[in-house]
């Protein structure tokens, strides 16, 4: 993936955004869905204006089950937004840039 989205999975969700020292963003998506591709593009951009602040990471929801199931994932894309271990902010279906980078905002 392109830009400064990491790819993530059930096994190292807990290091890479449970334990994570700066507030990471997590994109539950699935290749099939086509709002997921629709606000890809505004996650990329995010990644690289909030880089350094924010991490940014993305799983895919059929290859990894168990995690979106423990933060009841209903629908996709939704956007968990973790700061020291715990969600601050959530985010369901597509929608604008401005509304994404409003939660980035308020978790710095």
């Amino acid at each position: 993936m392109a830009g400064d989205v990491m790819n993530i999975s059930d096994s190292d969700f807990q290091k890479q955004v449970l334990e994570s020292q700066q507030p990471v963003l997590v994109d539950f998506w699935a290749t099939w869905c086509a709002p997921c591709r629709a606000i890809a593009p505004s996650v990329e951009a995010l990644s690289a204006q909030y880089k350094g602040q924010v991490t940014f990471a993305k799983m895919d929801i059929d290859a990894n089950q168990d995690t979106p199931q423990q933060f009841g994932i209903r629908s996709i894309p939704t956007l968990l937004l973790f700061k020291g271990g715990k969600v601050v902010e959530q985010i369901v279906g597509a929608v604008p840039k401005s509304r994404i980078e409003d939660a980035i905002r308020k978790s710095l």
